[in-house]
């Protein structure tokens, strides 16, 4: 019996060490012979390195170069609208005639105006445009349209002066404004500018009237690294302008710009509230401020020309900034407020970014406008 208890006893213990039911020789197993180990798992195999095996990645998709348009063709994008609005009109009433009589520069004359060129620069154009009918220089439509752009460009160059900021430090820049035309946006824009150019530049939050105003301006001034003097809102303008021109002196700024409140309640208080703001200017820093700079919003149309006759009488305008011309039709109030104040126009913005506010170039403004 003791053979057959160890056959069975071994037997038992061979089938739970492999795992696997079978029939063992009780001749093949003795006590004395080592148990056999279980067989060997496998391995799992490593899974495959992308890195490794380049030939199962998916190539990355080929990235088209995208070229940033000039800002010539943002010009013309942005002067669309009064493209559309003004050659649009004038290409359709003078291409293809073969001959230009009166009936045709009347038509020509009532577009002009209603595209905001203005009353008084329509009738100098016109004139003059009549006096070249009459030496023959106008046979067909291709030349009058050629000659109404020539017109256009020496009243654009004839007051065209870009800003020059230097020989004074620090430049005071007075910047003003009816509420609304982008007055604030436009002095933050300046700000990053003469800033990234390398200068040190300061500014005053002397609209102390409208709400945030100040918040508004520090917020440009946190975007581009600028300082701000500031009071609190409802404080004297002039008090603020004081405190600033101060800093400019001690700190070494080169450029001081001052943001004035927008109000025109009345000819006189906006008068008043101006000269007292010059007067502290010129106290602090002779012979300042340098420039006094008018934004206008060119959506306005005749309305940018009254704010010109009242700010130039009131603040002594110096130049003109004009904002959004790329959301309207009415561009051609640019020529209308150069050519009848004797303005130079500095700069204008054909869209939100810092880029879209450029000085203005009189031939790429007119090439924008009348070129297909």
């Amino acid at each position: 019996m003791e053979p057959q208890e160890k056959k069975g006893f071994f037997r038992g213990l061979v089938d739970k060490l492999s795992g696997v039911e079978k029939t063992v020789d009780i001749s093949e197993v003795s006590p004395e012979a080592p148990v056999s180990e279980p067989a060997p798992v496998p391995e799992p195999v490593p899974e495959l390195v992308p890195e490794l095996v380049p030939e199962l990645v998916p190539e990355p998709p080929v990235q088209e170069k995208t070229t940033k348009p000039s800002f010539f063709e943002r010009l013309k994008s942005g002067l669309k609208k009064t493209k559309d609005g003004l050659v649009g009109r004038i290409d359709a009433l003078v291409l293809g005639k073969k001959t230009i009589d009166a009936d045709t520069l009347e038509e020509l004359e009532e577009i002009l105006i209603t595209s905001d060129i203005g009353v008084k620069t329509t009738v100098e154009l016109i004139r003059t445009l009549e006096q070249r009918l009459g030496r023959n220089e106008l046979k067909n439509g291709e030349a009058l349209r050629s000659a109404l752009k020539e017109e256009i460009m020496a009243r654009l160059t004839a007051h065209h002066q870009p800003l020059a900021i230097g020989g004074q430090k620090p430049f005071v820049l007075l910047v003003i404004g009816v509420n609304g035309v982008g007055k604030t946006t436009t002095i933050g824009k300046l700000a990053s500018r003469f800033s990234a150019s390398g200068s040190k530049v300061l500014l005053a939050a002397a609209d102390t009237f409208r709400a945030a105003a100040a918040e508004q301006l520090i917020a440009w001034g946190n975007r581009s690294g600028v300082e701000v003097i500031r009071h609190k809102e409802g404080a004297d303008p002039s008090a603020v302008v004081f405190d600033a021109c101060k800093a400019a002196v001690a700190r070494g700024v080169d450029i001081l710009i001052i943001d004035t409140a927008g109000r025109l309640h009345t000819k006189v208080n906006l008068m008043e509230e101006m000269k007292k703001i010059r007067r502290v200017i010129d106290r602090e820093i002779p012979g300042a401020p340098h420039e006094t700079l008018l934004v206008l919003d060119a959506a306005t149309g005749q309305n940018a020309v009254s704010q010109v006759r009242l700010f130039k009488e009131a603040a002594g305008v110096t130049g003109l900034a004009l904002t959004k011309l790329d959301g309207t039709a009415k561009g051609g109030i640019v020529v209308a407020v150069s050519h009848e104040f004797a303005l130079p126009v500095r700069y204008i913005g054909v869209g939100e970014s810092i880029e879209d506010l450029r000085d203005f170039d009189p031939q790429e403004f007119a090439d924008a406008l009348f070129q297909a």
